[in-house]
């Protein structure tokens, strides 16, 4: 849900609380091996996070971590990796999600510029062993150059792993980059957008999923999360050769 300093804050942060620890329990109980805390309610979304949006998601993914019996990632959105990493570091979350980690990106934000040395400097001035997962590519963005491109760039540049998407949220992502990317790269790649258990296995070379949309009750983004539909992916996911 929308936190402090964006243009949708409610005014009650117990119930955002409340609602990511509602969602950890669906995905928990339906068999997810990871979760993300993201804020994504947060649109627009300005290049760095507000303090007040800082504060707030560290305070929520604190108490998500240590509830929680699987690994937590953050992602601070629009692409403020810096700000994920400390949260990451400092709050029990095992990875983060980049969005921009390097290169540069034309976003509904404006140009957005990698930061990877930051990054990864201050991973190592926090002593933090926090995975870097890297989009390439992302979705909401026109790129230049090609994916396998992209994809050497972040693997020159020490993401841990990847990520590639379709070209918005929810839409299907291609087969065709997941190739490009895990050969150009020779790192872990995860496909990050589009997934559901009808198409899971056109992107059985993935090295894993980030699935948002489709977890949802009847598939809508805000929607909280159903652990049925957790399950039938789950149970999609485990059955690829």
């Amino acid at each position: 849900m929308p936190l402090p300093g964006s243009p949708g804050w409610r005014g009650d942060l117990k119930q955002v609380m409340d609602k990511a620890l509602q969602d950890l329990e669906a995905l928990e109980e339906g068999g997810a091996h990871g979760a993300i805390v993201e804020n994504f309610g947060d649109r627009p979304f300005p290049k760095k996070a507000t303090l007040a949006t800082l504060v707030a998601m560290a305070v929520v993914v604190e108490r998500v971590a240590q509830r929680a019996r699987i690994p937590i990632g953050v992602n601070v959105l629009r692409s403020d990796g810096e700000a994920a990493m400390a949260i990451a570091s400092l709050c029990g979350a095992a990875f983060i999600r980049v969005n921009v980690f390097c290169g540069v990106a034309l976003t509904d934000q404006g140009l957005m510029e990698g930061e990877a040395h930051r990054i990864l400097s201050l991973r190592r001035s926090l002593g933090a062993e926090v995975a870097v997962l890297a989009d390439v590519h992302v979705k909401h963005a026109f790129h230049f150059g090609t994916i396998a491109a992209a994809a050497r760039d972040a693997a020159r540049n020490k993401a841990d792993a990847l990520i590639i998407t379709g070209g918005g949220t929810g839409e299907e992502a291609s087969p065709e980059d997941l190739e490009s990317a895990k050969e150009a790269s020779g790192l872990p790649v995860l496909v990050g957008s589009g997934i559901t258990p009808e198409n899971v296995s056109r992107f059985a070379r993935a090295d894993g999923f980030i699935v948002g949309t489709y977890l949802k009750e009847g598939g809508e983004t805000e929607a909280p999360v159903d652990p049925r539909r957790v399950a039938e992916m789950a149970e999609a996911i485990a059955s690829l050769p």
